[in-house]
């Protein structure tokens, strides 16, 4: 069910691109574009999930497409990009959502003591660094080829909008998720670095920096089967000065917000928190 959005913006005309799409998030996003009256273009590596969201959106009336992209391969992503030039013009709108964690970039103990290491606890020292590879490629090269790619079709258009997914985990890193707080710090970075190198060709990049909201990927961790807290989901709980996770609807105003040229025109390079307060809570 599409959730209203929070203000009007008219994106009649513009081609959004959104990655990772058949998520929770960022099919909720896409939503929101396409009720701005964008052509949407849903990209994921899952292509079921992703058509199941365009299909919903085309049954509602809107312009809604999906393809299967994986963001780690160039090749694939230019012959996607081909694809939508060719169907719906040019991409004025990027959303580079695609990413997340896994267990393999993960330390599974939350702080180290000698004296009480054991043998079959994955430590720091025995994190396998290929798997802390694939959780910060999916972040962060997910993110740099998209836009590598895409905003070719930005230059000179001086509507171009480039909207990256952070994490408050880039501003507070968690304990045990090394490779996924790195990304994501690596994501902010290069937002900044890409609005300044793209700020005299007409392309505005900016992110959005998501706190606790429960996902797909997530709830494992942050809920049991009868829908009760986790202990680790009541840890993070108590940094929330909200006091709650968020809702998913709760980013469609920060989003509308960056992507409107009248409201945002002159924000370019931020990482806005949407995270109830997490990262400004010091705890005590």
């Amino acid at each position: 069910m599409l959730t209203p959005n929070p203000f009007p913006l008219d994106l009649s005309g513009r081609t959004a691109v959104i990655t990772g799409a058949g998520g929770i998030m960022c099919s909720h996003f896409a939503g929101a574009l396409a009720q701005a009256h964008a052509t949407v273009c849903l990209l994921d590596i899952n292509l079921p999930a992703a058509q199941a969201a365009a299909d919903a959106l085309t049954a509602a009336g809107y312009r809604a497409y999906a393809y299967r992209a994986d963001v780690l391969d160039k090749a694939q992503l230019e012959s996607v990009h081909a694809q939508i030039l060719a169907a719906h013009g040019p991409c004025s709108i990027l959303i580079n959502g695609a990413g997340g964690n896994q267990p393999d970039g993960n330390t599974e103990d939350e702080y180290f003591r000698p004296e009480a290491v054991e043998p079959a606890l994955k430590t720091f020292f025995q994190l396998d660094l290929n798997g802390f590879r694939r959780v910060f490629d999916l972040n962060f090269i997910g993110t740099v080829l998209p836009s590598q790619i895409f905003s070719a079709d930005m230059t000179g258009r001086k509507d171009g909008c480039i909207i990256n997914i952070s994490s408050m985990n880039a501003i507070r890193p968690l304990t045990k998720l090394p490779a996924y707080s790195a990304a994501k710090s690596a994501v902010s970075n290069f937002t900044q670095w890409l609005a300044v190198y793209f700020s005299r060709a007409g392309i505005r990049v900016n992110a959005i920096a998501p706190g606790f909201f429960i996902t797909n990927q997530n709830r494992p961790n942050l809920l049991h089967a009868d829908g009760s807290f986790t202990p680790r989901a009541e840890k993070i709980l108590s940094g929330i000065p909200a006091g709650r996770f968020g809702d998913i609807s709760e980013l469609t105003g920060a989003l509308l917000f960056l992507l409107s040229p009248q409201a945002a025109g002159y924000v370019n390079g931020i990482v806005l928190p949407v995270d109830g307060g997490f990262s400004a809570y010091a705890g005590v």
